[in-house]
């Protein structure tokens, strides 16, 4: 009876529950950072501003173009890690690794210097010179019309940077705009008007005329009066723990992303060896 040669199969190093957890986390990513960066890319095309390159003169305040940026660096990151995990690529999960250390690294550094700047008045500082420049294009971006339009009527509940009077910096809403025909002159956007109750159809007409002299009405009850700076310090206050909690979740995952490249790259350079 011939003799029957047993084959002793070399068992993996690698473990494949840290592989697929490590590949599916960066699926997900990888497909959301692409349809971010799809809106972003579609939102421009709209507003045509790959032809129209000297209109970014505040490019970085266009929603538009965060998202672009926002959606390639998420997108790379997904790519890398899904990538190097799957294909137990060393190089990726390496590049994967100190991507997201430096992400890190670059958000420890951003927390410390507004808990370290926030009694300077910087940050407040940065808050109303975006919204400075939000108000006086206004009407020159939809995109940022739409985000200044969402900050005072559904975040905040506020209008202008102090109060309504800040919109006179506005072509628009400028009171000196009566003598040119505007009928937004001495007014303010819709989104600076208190919702009323059941009120479907949001009046777009209920800012005209409100910073007018002799305008009959009660003001308070018409519009915000209180600035959205203050309203956003407020909101901070309110909502530090949620803000902070969030913060260090993200921050956790990222430490865990980290650690589980650094395993699996580990993992793989054993086996290599033990191949070699």
């Amino acid at each position: 009876m011939p003799a029957v040669r047993k084959y002793r199969r070399e068992t993996s190093e690698i473990s494949c529950c840290l592989k697929y957890l490590l590949f599916t986390s960066n699926v997900v990513i990888w497909m959301a950072a692409l349809l971010v960066l799809a809106i972003g890319i579609w939102a421009w095309t709209e507003k045509d501003m790959f032809r129209n390159i000297s209109k970014l003169t505040f490019i970085a305040l266009d929603p538009a173009f965060v998202l672009i940026i926002l959606g390639t660096i998420t997108f790379m990151l997904g790519f890398m890690g899904s990538v190097g995990a799957l294909r137990e690529n060393t190089c990726l999960l390496g590049a994967y690794a100190i991507f997201l250390s430096v992400l890190l690294l670059s958000e420890i550094g951003f927390c410390g210097l507004a808990f370290v700047l926030k009694d300077k008045g910087w940050i407040k500082d940065q808050a109303t010179e975006g919204l400075r420049a939000f108000i006086k294009h206004y009407r020159e971006d939809p995109d940022q019309q739409n985000l200044i339009d969402w900050i005072q009527e559904d975040w905040l509940q506020c209008c202008g940077i102090d109060g309504p009077k800040d919109w006179d910096s506005n072509n628009y809403f400028n009171c000196s705009s009566i003598a040119i025909g505007s009928r937004e002159a001495c007014g303010v956007p819709f989104s600076c008007c208190r919702r009323r109750p059941q009120e479907v159809i949001k009046n777009k007409q209920c800012g005209y005329d409100v910073r007018k002299e002799g305008y009959h009405g009660e003001l308070s009850k018409i519009i915000y009066e209180k600035g959205c700076v203050q309203s956003g310090e407020e909101w901070i206050e309110h909502n530090l723990i949620i803000i902070s909690t969030a913060a260090i979740g993200v921050m956790f995952f990222q430490i865990l992303g980290i650690c589980f490249a650094q395993n699996l790259r580990a993992d793989i350079y054993t086996q290599k060896s033990k191949w070699h």
